[in-house]
């Protein structure tokens, strides 16, 4: 069920000079040799785009609609195929990837309804003159999407470049190709326009440092760690190309004194394990009142400690591997960083067996604030459980990391989910749920998580320019 790996470049598929090994990461079999872009490869991928552009801007938004609409029906009607090609190269369970395949699928729907709803407006002006404002697709976009999504990542920035009326170059994860490739075939069978969208790979720094300065690139999206979102952001501002940055998240929870502790607490460690915690609004630091600290916390413990780990492709099985060897040594270290200051693991905290990339669900308790794991994402299935004894400490603690992505919080009380709307700084709050996001909302981060928009009304917003018009009837 494993696609041939090629690129994707003027509405053609091809090889390259150079490759690269695709893994399972339960089996660390290979699956494929993932062909790496050149340069050549790259100038190929800037011409088509620009060529794309003028097609595909001029479309109609109905046609454009229409066509994306297509590619969505074709993706559903091949779920079964995408899904199994993700498990194999991510190890996430293959309930979880059908779930993904149609995720994708609802975001190309969405926006193509969106594409038919780019108003502008016309201001009221003296007689004789006519002020108007118009929305206009910005240009080619280069977009960079990460490993933890194979299929709903890069459909969300394909979905938003097309329904403005963009070309897009999209640089997809080495790690796990298969989900970008899928999209590309189901826009070549839908009859998008040969060079309207490109699908390339390869050294992410080689080719963000070679696509990005480029005249034709006009908005760099991207998802993926602080760190490299802020060097992307400062090579296209040399360029003043515009950038939609969806950063790295350390997403608090917190527990209030009169929610269904039981609930919550099965429900938190049944999100926080879900994709092996790879995922950046995952539910993370957990802030719990101390009159249900110790009900919620051998609650959470125990089903975390019942997930089923084991190989995605398996019935039953709830947490994967995690998809790269890299992440295992960085989960270990959090959590003996966390031992060793104090912390206690209550459940997990090793690697499991000896083939796979497989890491125990785990849980720290009574975490101490100069721990690393405090500051900084582990991005894997590891919790925090810390007490609190106000809902001030709490709104404190979440709002202490640079990183405001998504937070969560359980509560039947009005007045602490009116402070938490205005205090907790995160662009997604989500309160008795742990979804953060859906098709029809926005999606993205404050501070150090980002900047700009996906999905909802305003996902297009940065895909696009506003230009205002001044008609004067006669000449002055």
């Amino acid at each position: 069920m494993y696609p041939d790996l090629k690129l994707f470049i003027a509405g053609k598929w091809r090889k390259a000079t150079s490759d690269m090994t695709v893994v399972n990461p339960a089996t660390e079999e290979e699956l494929g040799r993932l062909p790496c872009a050149s340069k050549s490869d790259l100038d190929d991928a800037l011409e088509a785009a620009e060529k794309g552009f003028r097609i595909w801007s001029r479309t109609s938004p109905r046609d454009r609609a229409d066509t994306m609409l297509r590619a969505a029906a074709l993706i559903r009607e091949r779920q079964e195929e995408i899904a199994q090609s993700m498990t194999l190269e991510h190890g996430k369970p293959l309930p979880q990837a059908r779930l993904e395949v149609i995720r994708g699928a609802e975001f190309f729907e969405w926006d193509a309804g969106e594409a038919m709803r780019t108003y502008g407006r016309v201001i009221p002006a003296a007689h004789g003159h006519k002020f108007s404002v118009h929305h206009q697709p910005i240009g080619v976009v280069a977009a960079f999407s990460p490993w933890n999504f194979p299929m709903s990542q890069p459909a969300r920035k394909i979905a938003g470049a097309l329904a403005s009326g963009c070309s897009i170059i999209l640089k997809a994860a080495e790690e796990t190709p298969a989900g970008a490739i899928h999209i590309a075939r189901a826009f070549e069978d839908a009859g998008l326009p040969a060079g309207v969208l490109n699908l390339v790979f390869g050294d992410p720094a080689e080719i963000s440092s070679y696509l990005i300065p480029q005249d034709p690139v006009r908005l760099v999206a991207f998802t993926g760690s602080t760190a490299i979102g802020r060097h992307l952001t400062i090579l296209a501002s040399e360029h003043m190309t515009s950038v939609l940055m969806e950063l790295g998240g350390h997403a608090p929870v917190i527990v209030c004194e009169d929610t269904d502790v039981q609930t919550a607490a099965v429900s938190g460690a049944i999100r926080k394990m879900r994709n092996g915690g790879q995922v950046c609004t995952s539910p993370t630091r957990f802030f719990v009142h101390e009159s249900i600290f110790d009900e919620f916390t051998s609650t959470f413990v125990k089903r975390a400690a019942a997930t089923v780990v084991g190989n995605g492709m398996e019935a039953g099985v709830e947490m994967g591997p995690l998809a790269n060897d890299r992440r295992v040594p960085v989960l270990t270290n959090f959590v003996e960083d966390a031992r060793a200051k104090g912390a206690t693991v209550a459940t997990g905290g090793e690697r499991l067996g000896n083939t796979g990339y497989f890491f125990q669900p785990t849980v720290l308790v009574n975490v101490p604030e100069n721990a690393q794991i405090m500051q900084e994402e582990p991005f894997g299935p590891v919790a925090v459980i810390n007490p609190v004894a106000s809902l001030d400490e709490a709104i404190a603690q979440a709002n202490s990391v640079p990183f405001g992505l998504a937070g969560y919080a359980f509560t039947n009380r009005a007045d602490y989910i009116d402070r938490m709307i205005d205090e907790v700084e995160v662009g997604n709050l989500s309160i008795n749920t742990l979804e953060a996001s859906m098709p029809e909302t926005p999606f993205g981060g404050v501070k150090s998580s980002g900047y700009g928009r996906e999905g909802g009304t305003e996902g297009l917003e940065n895909y696009m320019t506003i230009k205002h018009v001044w008609h004067s009837a006669k000449i002055s």
